[in-house]
């Protein structure tokens, strides 16, 4: 079981499991008990001050929050000290990653450009889930060359930097500027008390609970909290420790979110009823804009943009990865499944265009892995077995 869960593809298979058992809980008797369960409102604080949400909107708003904070960790420490630190390194995987979102957007919107309400998507496409596409990758164990897995790595977190941004930008409702000043105000003590060296958690998380519900009461969405309060964790080691604030609470949570936080969301994002569907509810423009986004859009704007920077001279080649096995990474760069699920969520609210949304996201994810694999496994050849001792 250990080893299970200390396996680079264990979170990403965790993930497929939690999501198709949503698929089949809303297709089997016990959908009603599914819904109602997702429906049910559980006030959490005292009145008047008593926030009032439906178990999905906890695990969207509340649960996500730490998984937003899990990915400002990420990006802050690949950004101060990893492989995100300098230029050199950064510029491969961070124009990949805006070919990666630029394409398939573009695909996406020219197939829904007749309708006004399902170009609020246009984002959904753009997205790549770092568990499962990295889960896949890991299946292939060391026939995949290093710095070839660190590209996907880098790519993904700076694809997620960029889905942050989209959602700050222009997934935002009605705004309310006194909660937002309070927002402010916390992430002003954060600054502060970062910029005093103190390495205590509980402060941090204390003051980045308060941004949450503050930034839960201004129309933006609230997991960006979690952003804001990760970036201000210190990345310096707290006395009796060798390991930083920041390193502390990525491993703390790390696990959580990678077979708590993510596989709940699955379950509860991923339920698709299935009764009356049919190849018109799949090969409608909105699903055909996000599959083709994620299987077409994605490969050809990562692997493209990769091949001009390398060719320009702007970034290097991963050290021992050949062309074929970066077009292979590329491929899985279309596995959205998370936050393509959550940016669909934020992006429509009705039933009807939910079910296409869900149905487009499973079927291009789904696809991407499957093709991503199998187009690596062909073009990476098998790790020689080790000799026979004599």
């Amino acid at each position: 079981m250990k080893a299970f869960f200390d396996h680079e593809a264990a979170g990403g298979i965790v993930l497929v499991i939690a999501a198709v058992l949503g698929l089949v809980l809303m297709n089997s008797p016990a959908s009603s008990l599914y819904e109602a369960l997702l429906e049910t409102h559980v006030p959490v604080g005292l009145a008047p001050f008593a926030l009032d949400k439906s178990v999905l909107h906890w695990i969207n708003d509340g649960l996500m929050a730490i998984f937003f904070f899990l990915v400002g960790l990420e990006i802050k420490r690949e950004l101060v000290v990893g492989e995100l630190s300098t230029v050199k390194q950064a510029s491969l995987p961070a124009i990949a990653a805006l070919g990666g979102m630029l394409v398939p957007a573009l695909i996406y919107a020219a197939i829904n450009w007749g309708d006004p309400v399902a170009l609020r998507g246009w984002a959904i496409p753009a997205a790549t889930d770092i568990a499962f596409a990295i889960g896949v990758l890991a299946l292939l164990g060391d026939r995949i060359p290093t710095p070839l897995k660190i590209f996907l790595l880098a790519l993904a977190i700076i694809d997620d930097l960029g889905a942050i941004v989209v959602i700050a930008v222009f997934y935002t409702a009605s705004l309310s500027w006194i909660a937002l000043a309070l927002a402010a105000l916390g992430i002003a003590a954060l600054a502060l008390i970062n910029h005093r060296g103190v390495t205590a958690i509980w402060p941090y998380l204390l003051i980045g609970l308060f941004i949450w519900v503050c930034v839960m009461e201004s129309g933006v969405h609230a997991t960006l909290a979690g952003v804001a309060t990760a970036l201000a964790v210190p990345l310096t080691p707290a006395p009796g420790h060798t390991e930083s604030t920041l390193e502390r609470l990525e491993l703390a949570i790390g696990p959580w979110v990678r077979f708590g936080v993510l596989p709940v969301f699955a379950l509860a994002n991923a339920g698709v009823p299935l009764a009356g569907t049919t190849a018109a509810h799949v090969v409608g423009a909105i699903p055909m804009g996000i599959i083709l986004g994620l299987l077409i859009g994605k490969p050809v704007g990562i692997f493209a943009f990769s091949f001009a920077a390398i060719r320009a001279g702007l970034a290097t080649k991963p050290d021992g990865a050949t062309w074929p096995q970066i077009f292979g990474v590329a491929i899985l760069g279309g596995i959205g499944f998370t936050m393509s699920l959550f940016i669909g969520m934020l992006a429509f609210t009705d039933v009807e265009r939910a079910a296409e949304i869900r149905i487009g996201v499973l079927l291009g994810s789904l696809a991407s892995a499957f093709a991503g694999y199998v187009f690596l496994s062909c073009v990476t050849p098998a790790s020689a077995p080790p000799k026979p001792r004599p």
